[in-house]
């Protein structure tokens, strides 16, 4: 989530102080990604830098308010018509974990998935429980509407990920099993028996192969 950006939206609406942005970021986003006050106050800083956001003067209570100017406003749309850069995606925690523990020696990946898969189906019903009740209060009207609509989008968007995430643990498993079965079957079919030699009287899988091409040829 762009903080930078974020606080430009806000701002849009008309001036705001800090704590005041930190308070409905948050609401906007149901505190999905908590802001605290020092780091709301660090990007206003460089948006006064860059020309992007000014003093708005003070409010009653003597809080300095900042306004988002033209070139923020510029800025502001740009960021909404352009497209979000997946080039760099971000790090992904499970996707480290699961990579370092393969082949790690005293590490039980499939523990490590199940444990994992667990977590996983608990946060998507704790994100399904949340999205019935925002729209429980979307259609009840007890709240704000645009807001509670935000934080839908948000939960919405966390349930999908969470699913996929779900599946993606399926397909790990899969493909360990896999692996694993091809690493038990290999010494057995390429290692010759003690010796080094082969008994001429054992069928080997090309007499077999060929043995077969026969029958069905013949039939």
């Amino acid at each position: 989530m762009s903080i930078r950006h974020g606080l430009l939206a806000l701002l849009e609406r008309g001036p705001r102080y800090g704590s005041q942005l930190r308070t409905e970021f948050e609401s906007r986003t149901g505190s999905t990604w908590p802001l605290n006050v020092g780091q709301v106050y660090t990007t206003l800083a460089r948006l006064e830098r860059d020309g992007l956001v000014a003093p708005g003067g003070e409010d009653t209570a003597g809080h300095t308010l900042y306004a988002i100017t033209e070139t923020g406003r510029r800025e502001l749309h740009a960021w909404y018509e352009r497209p979000v850069d997946r080039a760099n995606p971000p790090r992904d925690e499970l996707a480290i974990k699961l990579a370092m523990a393969v082949g790690a020696p005293g590490v039980d990946i499939r523990a490590v998935i199940q444990s994992q898969r667990h977590a996983t189906v608990q946060a998507m019903q704790d994100y399904t429980r949340l999205k019935a009740q925002a729209l429980a209060a979307i259609e009840s009207g007890r709240s704000g509407e645009r807001d509670d609509i935000a934080w839908l989008l948000v939960l919405e968007q966390l349930i999908f990920q969470t699913e996929a995430e779900a599946r993606w643990l399926d397909h790990c498993e899969s493909r360990l099993v896999r692996l694993s079965a091809r690493g038990e079957r290999a010494p057995a079919e390429a290692e010759p028996p003690e010796g080094g030699t082969t008994d001429p009287t054992t069928p080997t899988t090309t007499d077999r192969s060929l043995s077969r091409t026969a029958r069905t040829r013949r039939v």
